[in-house]
């Protein structure tokens, strides 16, 4: 059974910065695919980041892009996601996602569908 927690979200004002990390027990990050969604209350889950198998490209909501930077931590089995110029509209719970199959890669890997196994997520609050 492969589980994913996150961690490291919490309360920080506008313009500020956090970290939040993806770890998985019962298999090793280092050659699958993950995705980073959020989801604000009455609203959707959206899409933030990706990063691939490989590690080598990572794909970035328009949102986003700029702010955020998804990255691998091999040593740790982790995959981090750094938010910098945080904003209220950031606000949300945050969930990382990795598919069954190793190497997997392509595809609408911005979907929910594209994600077989999905962390409990962690709550990330901006204030204004």
């Amino acid at each position: 059974q492969v589980q994913l927690v996150e961690s490291g979200g919490g309360l920080v004002q506008a313009g500020g910065s956090l970290r939040l990390s993806c770890a998985a027990s019962g298999r090793t990050l280092n050659t699958y695919a993950v995705g980073w969604f959020r989801q604000a209350p009455g609203k959707e889950r959206e899409f933030v980041a990706h990063i691939t198998w490989t590690g080598g490209v990572t794909y970035y909501a328009d949102s986003v892009k700029g702010r955020f930077t998804i990255s691998r931590d091999n040593a740790k089995n982790t995959v981090d996601l750094q938010m910098n110029s945080l904003k209220p509209e950031d606000t949300a719970v945050y969930y990382c996602a990795a598919p069954a199959r190793a190497a997997k890669s392509g595809g609408y890997f911005y979907t929910r569908s594209w994600y077989d196994y999905w962390g409990q997520g962690t709550q990330v609050t901006v204030s204004s």
